[in-house]
């Protein structure tokens, strides 16, 4: 693993940056993918990741969400348009509370997600039990520091699996 990202890692893995960054990381994808027009995401350069739009668990209204994602089915190394399925990993940073954007998806399970410039119509499925295990395991080695962010709160962390909606996209 390349020096700078063992201390990106480490430096992720701190209640300082849990603090700082869920104010300025999202705010500055959402103005570099408009500006891009969808792409460029700069957390990307750490992470894979996409814009999440889901309409709001309450209001019913469409929020733009960047996130880290996790690409499977071929997103990592496909081409433009990526895999079948995400994962998202709802850590919140290892702040306390789940993040909006889990109860939007749990409200409303159909989505879109951006994915390096194209839109995708998906379906959100929170994972559970054993399969949310063996995709918990793959988060960690994918991103060591959710096991900070997991042991800094007594919530468990949710997981959802985005998937492609049949006939749709591609």
């Amino acid at each position: 693993m390349p020096a700078g990202l063992r201390l990106v890692q480490k430096v992720s893995s701190t209640r300082a940056f849990a603090k700082v960054a869920p104010h300025f990381i999202p705010a500055m994808d959402r103005a570099v993918h408009r500006l891009t027009r969808g792409r460029v995401l700069l957390s990307a350069r750490m992470l894979p990741g996409v814009i999440l739009t889901a309409r709001g668990a309450k209001s019913g209204l469409p929020r733009r969400t960047p996130l880290a994602c996790m690409p499977e089915g071929g997103g990592a190394e496909g081409g433009s348009k990526g895999g079948e399925s995400w994962v998202l990993v709802g850590s919140n940073f290892g702040r306390p509370g789940h993040p909006a954007w889990t109860a939007n998806l749990l409200a409303h399970p159909e989505a879109e997600v951006n994915w390096r410039g194209a839109d995708i119509p998906v379906r959100a499925r929170l994972l559970v039990g054993e399969e949310r295990a063996a995709v918990w395991e793959a988060a960690l080695e994918f991103w060591p520091p959710y096991a900070a962010y997991q042991a800094r709160v007594d919530r468990e962390i949710r997981l959802f699996r985005l998937e492609r909606r049949e006939g749709q996209g591609r």
